[in-house]
């Protein structure tokens, strides 16, 4: 059963930056993406950011240069926060894929993954860790 936790999350000022984390449990596949997404009220699921197999990363157009994904192993996560704003407030989840089907696939790919309406059915997700910015 796999299991996801993430952690990090804070209340700041604009401006200020945070560091996420997600520790998974257990199996996962290297092969697999790894991302964030985050949640705010009256809005939809938005993704954040992918990290691929292969390193390659990809944003959402709003926090391009801002925040940054990296992955220790294939069991970590993490997201740097830099710059933030206000807009940045929700719920943030990491997240993996359940099968080799939705995983393999470039970072730029998996963003749409995470912003499916399917995604119910293709992912893990953690209980999320919440970010407010004022």
């Amino acid at each position: 059963h796999v299991q996801l936790v993430e952690s990090g999350g804070d209340s700041v000022e604009a401006g200020g930056s945070l560091r996420l984390s997600c520790e998974m449990s257990g199996y996962t596949s290297s092969t697999y993406w790894m991302g964030w997404y985050r949640q705010a009220p009256g809005r939809k699921r938005e993704a954040v950011a992918a990290i691929d197999s292969d390193g390659d990363t990809s944003y959402l157009d709003s926090v391009k240069g801002r925040f940054t994904i990296s992955r220790g192993n294939k069991n970590t996560l993490a997201l740097q926060m830099d710059s933030l704003k206000p807009e940045d407030t929700g719920t943030y989840y990491c997240a993996t894929p359940r099968s080799r089907k939705v995983g393999s696939i470039p970072a730029i790919q998996a963003l749409g993954v995470m912003n499916s309406e399917l995604w119910d059915d293709f992912g893990y997700w953690g209980p999320g860790t919440q970010v407010t910015v004022s």
